[in-house]
């Protein structure tokens, strides 16, 4: 899988996700509608190769930075019960290959929060690259995956009326994602 055929514009070497023009959001059921977030403080660094499947990435996001637009939930969020911010303040994603699939590329790696890591796979998009108005090079990409929150140990819920609960498992995560080249 050539860098050149699958990315045109992407250069191989060290990129650097630019979190001021990137973003980490999660949307949750909550109740009969679907709670966003979004995870304000992460770093990350892509390191793309000639053949794009050797390319490689990890990003570090500070959990303790979760914003739902809610003080008192996002307070709630960073207890033990829920995602335990003092024990486990850092939520890990590393990557361990890059593949296509039905003409998609899927991002396969692993995810670690609060001491467990499993394997997730992204889907992703590459939306392009530029020339920023400081001289340097930018890179753009779009991605995505569900996860069940419970494998992770996040087993925080409030039964309701009719064997319903507060939260649903699934937990969709969505990366903006813009990198500058190093």
């Amino acid at each position: 899988m050539s860098i050149a055929t699958v990315a045109p514009g992407l250069t191989a070497g060290t990129w650097n996700i630019d979190p001021a023009h990137s973003e980490v959001t999660f949307v949750i059921r909550h109740l009969m509608t679907k709670v966003r977030g979004t995870f304000t403080d992460f770093t990350g660094t892509v390191q793309i190769a000639e053949d794009l499947a050797a390319s490689t990435a990890r990003a570090d996001i500070q959990v303790g930075s979760i914003d739902t637009r809610h003080a008192d939930r996002d307070a709630h969020m960073r207890t033990a019960e829920v995602l335990d911010v003092e024990k486990y303040p850092t939520m890990t994603f590393v990557t361990s290959g890059v593949r296509e699939e039905g003409g998609e590329y899927l991002l396969d790696g692993e995810l670690t929060i609060k001491d467990v890591t499993r394997p997730v796979t992204l889907t992703v998009e590459f939306n392009g690259v530029g020339e920023d108005p400081w001289g340097g090079t930018r890179a753009g990409f779009s991605a995505g995956t569900t996860i069940n929150r419970k494998d992770w140990g996040i087993e925080f819920n409030v039964p309701l009326k009719g064997d319903k609960a507060l939260l649903g498992d699934k937990v969709e995560i969505q990366l903006e994602i813009q990198a500058v080249r190093a």
